[in-house]
């Protein structure tokens, strides 16, 4: 009679990397857990800046998905033939090349909304959310999980834009998407189109989501007693 035998994972293990966890979890992490605009507040200055009204926030957030999930792609690609000391040059060039194909893709497709954005989407080179799963992730694992979490933390982000531009837009214009839902008798918050409405709106939806966390907290444990 034949012992059974134990399989042993063979893959080399990389000092720092993630654990192992299901694609399903690299996804869904970035888009709730570890949002990056409402937990890891990155990347603010265009949820600041663009998310005046939702066509803004919406295509500032696909170009940064774009961005983040074929960088990470390529980053992990080419991670074993990166040396250690130019490992940040090389990120910043691979980000550089696909904001470039994204700005000039958006301004032949949607020049308006291109005009709108602005220097904003040249500034996604600097994103320290990009940047930053680069860094921590995509250098750390293979291309199949770096591309899953690039598109939650990407769809994360864009939620992000696009909720907080949902509020500001249809408090400080009573319309969305430019379409006007709340009559002519609606009198427009002026302050929400303004940068201070976009501070305004972050602070009470993390507001709304501490009381959330906290009520919930308290839920479990009642029942847990």
């Amino acid at each position: 009679m034949t012992a059974p035998t134990t399989t042993v994972s063979t893959a080399a293990f990389v000092p720092g990397a993630p654990p192992p966890a299901p694609l399903w979890s690299d996804v869904a992490r970035g888009i709730a857990r570890e949002n990056p605009v409402f937990v890891q507040m990155l990347g603010l200055c265009p949820a600041m800046a663009v998310s005046n009204m939702l066509t803004n926030g919406l295509a500032m957030g696909i170009a940064t998905t774009f961005v983040l999930t074929a960088s990470s792609f390529m980053i992990s690609m080419l991670r074993k033939y990166i040396a250690t000391e130019v490992r940040i040059a090389a990120y910043i060039l691979t980000i550089a090349t696909f904001v470039t194909v994204a700005d000039l893709v958006l301004a032949a497709t949607f020049p308006v909304t291109s005009e709108a954005l602005g220097p904003f989407v040249p500034l996604i080179v600097v994103n320290c959310l990009i940047l930053g799963r680069a860094e921590a992730f995509a250098s750390k694992v293979r291309p199949v999980r770096a591309l899953a979490d690039a598109v939650g933390m990407g769809a994360g982000f864009t939620l992000a834009l696009s909720t907080i531009s949902a509020i500001r837009e249809l408090l400080g214009s009573g319309s969305l998407f430019g379409v006007n839902v709340l009559g002519p008798a609606f009198e427009p918050w002026v302050v929400m189109v303004m940068p201070a409405g976009g501070f305004l709106t972050l602070g009470v939806v993390l507001l709304l989501m501490g009381w959330y966390g906290t009520l919930k907290a308290q839920r479990v444990k009642a029942a847990a007693a």
